[in-house]
Parts: C-alpha cells; structure tokens; sequence
C-alpha cells in the first residue's frame, strides 16, 4: 500500500529512535517499529489512512513495547519509562541522537554506514548486505555487533556538544559521503538514501554550512545519473555527455543551496566545484582551477592534487597539469587513474601515441569492466 510505504520513508527514523531513547533497546525499538507497520499494512485498507500517520504509528509502536517489557518481566523502572512515550518530538530530535550514535567512531567505518542504513534509514538488511557483497546473516552479525559494542562501550544516545560537536561532525558526513560514493557508482538506490539522510541532518542542523554543502554536493553529482552510461551501458565522460538528460529541478534546488550557504569547509569547495560543472555553456575551468587551488590548501590530500591537475590542465593548458602531475606521489599501478590523467593530458599537448600507449596501460591496471572498456576506447580514438 503506497500509504504505508510513505509512512515508512517519513516516519520510520523517528520511531525507531524515540522507542531506542525510551526503551534502550535497539532491537525492541526496531521490531516495535516494524510491527506498527505491519498493523497498519493490515488496518488502513480497511479503516483508512489516519489524519496523523506519525503518532498513529508511534502509538501503536509504544503499545507494543509496553506489551513486549510487560510479558519479559522487565523490571517496573523500565516499564514506567516505556509507558511515558509521547508522539511529540524532544526538544532535540532523537533522529539527530540516533544519527551520531550510529556513526560514532569507535565503530569501524563500514558499520558505521550499516547500522545507518538499517536503523535511521529503515533499508532491509539483505539489500544492505547485497551492497557489501556478504550473506544476509553475515549482515546481520555485523549490525547486531555493532549494535553489542554501543552498549559494551556504553556510548552515550546524545548529539555531542561545543568543541567534541566540531570533531565528531566530520565523522557523520564522511558515513553519508561514503554512502553516496557507493550509489553513485552502481546503486543508486544509496545514492538517494544518502541524499535523504543529508536533507534530514540539514533540516535537523540548518547552521552547519557544512552539512547543507554536501547535501548540494550531493544533488549536483546525482543530477547526472541518466547522462553517465549510454544505451549499452558504457561510461560518458562529463564532456560527452547529453546534458538534456540532467535534471535541472535538483541543479536548481543545490544552486539555491549554496547561494545562502558560506564557504566554511572542504564539502563547500566541493560542492561549488560541482556547481561549475553544472552549467549549461562552456565550462568555466578558471574558476574551477581556482576553487581546487583553495581544496587543496584546506584538504591536501593526492587525490585533490590529482583533480587539480586535471583542472589546471584545462585552465591553463597541458603542460600546467604534466607539471602538476609530476609532484603527486600515488601508486599508478594501484591507482591507474594517475595514468589514465597523464594520458589524457598528454593526448591534449599533443603527442597521441604516446597517450595512446598511456591509456592501454591505464586500462591494463584498471579492475572495473567498465571503466577499463572505456579507458580503450579513448585508446582506439587515437
């Protein structure tokens, strides 16, 4: 039923987190959670959708941990505190307390972006372990583990706060970039959770520059899915693509973003980044070349070094980005797109066979089918 399944988008962080608040249990909050759906899944066909759908829900989810504790015998403290579950948010949402707790650093990275997936976001563990490439119960291992060691290592079910708010905010937007990066190169069904859940922070934290940032990185980036890969199903470059196919609502709604967004961080440069590539002329690689010059100031990793050669390359000419080139030191055999950007900067100075040798040997160390298939085929253009 097309009702319940939005209740389920809308409301399903909400519930599982003000039920983990009040209970303490992750796993009753979520089965209590699950069953209100399924209830409603049962009923609103027949009674019809409730005028609140939310507190309906969150009622239903209440009664049932009530019932649950009751028939365990749990001790009458934590019986009175279920019993005062109320529909109304805290003062501090309890998604933004399920949030961080999630993405807490002393769960490693990947689970961090599991437990995300199954306990904000409400994603069916077989999809996320289809994600992973493991086994539904190897999945579910995972979570329930990292579930055990927030309780083992008893961390607090609370937004950090001053200073410790400032180092642990980086660690929750790396969880939700890592997600996307997963949808935008072959699920993109991540690629829109993550969206959703950078839409939810930004609502929930409307000062941090930072979070707005990336949830305008985000809707640029996505906004070229159906211009990526052709009719087979092979890589488009950025230039190459057919830039009808974009949606302009999204580029629309990032550029909004960003006009009432500082500049105050790397995902700020990265956004503003994207935004140029998001216009419908020329691409203004001037200005590109200088936002990475700032990128790179604040975050010097190769990568960025990478990029900004490529831009510089486009800037200023060829031999500006081989120069830049040269002083990257990343491993071309485990990160062949070093070579894959010699070669093409080295196509545009005017040498073709020896980009040409250059990209068969980018496309010799590259794993992925499809992109090597089309590192030759800029070779074959040669």
């Amino acid at each position: 039923m097309d009702a319940v399944a939005r209740a389920h988008e809308e409301h399903w962080g909400r519930l599982v987190a003000t039920l983990i608040r009040v209970t303490g249990d992750w796993t009753l909050a979520e089965d209590c959670a699950q069953d209100a759906l399924a209830v409603a899944l049962e009923r609103w066909p027949r009674d019809g959708v409730p005028d609140n759908p939310g507190g309906w829900l969150m009622t239903v989810a209440r009664n049932r941990a009530i019932d649950v504790m009751r028939r365990a015998a749990v001790e009458e403290r934590k019986l009175r505190e279920a019993a005062m579950i109320e529909p109304a948010p805290p003062e501090e949402d309890d998604r933004l307390r399920l949030i961080f707790t999630c993405c807490h650093p002393a769960l490693a990275l990947e689970a961090r972006v599991a437990l995300t997936l199954r306990t904000v976001a409400g994603v069916p563990t077989a999809d996320i372990a289809r994600v992973f490439l493991v086994s539904e119960s190897a999945m579910t291992r995972r979570i329930t583990r990292a579930k055990s060691k927030i309780s083992a290592a008893r961390i607090p079910y609370r937004v950090p706060e001053g200073d410790a708010l400032g180092e642990r905010l980086p660690g929750v937007l790396a969880v939700l970039y890592l997600l996307f990066t997963r949808g935008y190169d072959g699920e993109p069904v991540l690629a829109e959770e993550a969206i959703r859940l950078a839409r939810l922070l930004s609502e929930l934290m409307p000062g941090e520059s930072e979070v707005s940032s990336l949830l305008a990185l985000f809707l640029l980036q996505h906004s070229r899915r159906h211009a990526r890969r052709d009719a087979a199903g092979e890589l488009v470059t950025l230039d190459r693509q057919d830039r009808a196919l974009w949606d302009r609502p999204a580029i629309a709604e990032a550029l909004e973003i960003l006009l009432r967004t500082p500049v105050e961080g790397p995902y700020a440069l990265h956004a503003r980044i994207a935004a140029c590539h998001a216009t419908e002329g020329e691409t203004d690689w001037g200005s590109i070349a200088l936002w990475y010059d700032e990128l790179a100031r604040v975050q010097p990793t190769d990568v960025v070094q990478l990029n900004r050669a490529v831009t510089h390359g486009y800037a200023y000419g060829a031999k500006a980005g081989l120069e830049l080139l040269e002083t990257i030191n990343l491993d071309r055999q485990v990160y062949p797109l070093v070579i894959a950007v010699e070669a093409d900067l080295t196509a545009r100075a005017g040498e073709p066979e020896k980009a040409r040798a250059l990209f068969y040997e980018a496309a010799a160390a590259t794993p992925d089918g499809i992109e090597r298939r089309a590192l030759r085929k800029r070779a074959d253009e040669l």
